[in-house]
């Protein structure tokens, strides 16, 4: 099979994912893809396939004769999909020999403009794989899955020497635990590579440092006829310190390496006020500097207003993976290659988010990611194209070709 239609055939399975649950899978549905997938790999000859209680898919290709010195090397995909739009009933669109206009989704009316979208017109003529406008498609990272798994068959059809390879299927990357009960030990893999990335031909080795910081403010409620010199509104006081951060580092004024403080919630009464924020920047220094300055804007707050007014919880998330990459660096400079043989130029670009490759990176499994051919993640506009994900099979075969 073309990866393509594996895609097909996996994006039919409903597997969205649910940051209230409070469960692990946070959706049982994700188990009814994690059992085709079983199954596949058994077709295929992964005799020890299997999927454990919180629905993690683990299977090995042992090293063929000669090549079990290798480093065992691993390939990681996730099997969820966002809820930002509905992973239900999806009723994906072929447009065979695209001609680069416009597309039409026939659910919606909603058009794909290569005027809105440019990346469009690089695909005319071939393939193009859309949603029909009423949900995702779930090429994130269904794409992933169904590279590695046609990478695999062909591995196996075409008797390709190799050595040790691991594979595994995460449920629950779109709420951010993809990696939280990964059996990195349990897994094998010396080093490995994750397939959740955009365009074919993509690495992405830099990630955000994360942090989330909640800030409460304590008010002092007096009837306001009587509040002079004694009320202390706390929703005032939360605006002040959503004031004294820089208004020109939110998400919409930065890009590239430039960090961000970028407010997600906000609720509050003259009592009480509560602010949520996540903190992100790419540089160690610069990210521990925006969590100091936080905690300042509350110091001063808090002389102003009283000890205790103003109250700031910071958690870092996750960290950038480049630290656990660079020992490792032929993971990065065999990837480049392998994308070259593959006729495409690397796109390297530092990711404005975080992956589960980094939280693994940092578990001890250094864990750079490679694109998977798909666009406009997450929504109703996600596109791919069955060349691009050929275009992934062949990056995939050549860097197990790199590491027997």
């Amino acid at each position: 099979m073309r990866a393509y239609e594996r895609l097909l055939k996996y994006v039919k399975v409903h597997t969205t994912s649910d940051p209230n649950s409070g469960t692990h899978p946070s959706t049982l549905r994700q188990f009814d893809l994690a059992k085709i997938l079983v199954e596949e790999l058994k077709e295929l000859g992964l005799t020890d396939a299997h999927v454990d209680e919180h629905c993690y898919v683990y299977a090995t290709l042992p090293a063929t004769p000669g090549q079990e010195s290798a480093k065992p090397l691993g390939l990681i995909a996730h099997m969820d999909t966002a809820d930002d739009a509905s992973g239900e009933n999806v009723r994906p669109q072929i447009h065979e020999n695209y001609d680069g206009e416009a597309v039409t989704l026939p659910a919606t009316g909603t058009v794909l403009d290569p005027k809105v979208f440019p990346f469009l017109r690089e695909m005319k003529g071939q393939t193009l794989i859309t949603t029909d406008g009423s949900t995702l498609l779930g090429a994130d990272d269904k794409a992933g899955v169904a590279e590695i798994m046609t990478a695999l068959e062909r591995i196996i059809a075409e008797n390709r020497p190799h050595g040790k390879l691991c594979i595994g299927f995460t449920p629950d990357e779109e709420i951010g635990e993809g990696a939280s009960l990964f059996d990195v030990e349990g897994f094998g893999a010396a080093y490995a590579y994750t397939v959740d990335g955009e365009d074919v031909g993509e690495i992405s080795y830099e990630n955000f440092n994360a942090a989330a910081a909640v800030v409460t403010v304590h008010g002092f409620s007096v009837h306001p006829g009587s509040a002079k010199n004694s009320m202390i509104n706390a929703q005032n006081v939360a605006m002040e310190f959503h004031a004294a951060l820089p208004a020109f580092s939110r998400p919409e004024h930065t890009e590239g390496r430039e960090g961000f403080f970028h407010l997600t919630s906000m609720q509050g009464d003259v009592t009480t006020a509560h602010l949520g924020y996540i903190v992100r920047d790419h540089d160690a220094a610069k990210f521990a500097a925006r969590k100091a300055q936080m905690q300042h804007i509350a110091a001063c707050l808090n002389d102003r207003y009283g000890a205790g007014t103003v109250e700031l919880d910071i958690k870092d998330s996750y960290y950038n993976m480049l630290e656990k990459i660079q020992p490792h660096f032929h993971l990065v400079e065999n990837a480049r290659k392998a994308i070259r043989a593959a006729g495409l130029e690397p796109i390297e670009t530092p990711v404005r988010g975080g992956t589960d490759g980094a939280t693994l990176s940092y578990m001890g499994l250094p864990c750079p990611n490679l694109g998977t051919g798909g666009f406009n993640f997450h929504g109703p506009c996600e596109c791919i194209t069955a060349e691009k994900m050929d275009q992934g099979v062949e990056i995939l075969l050549n860097l197990v070709e790199l590491y027997k």
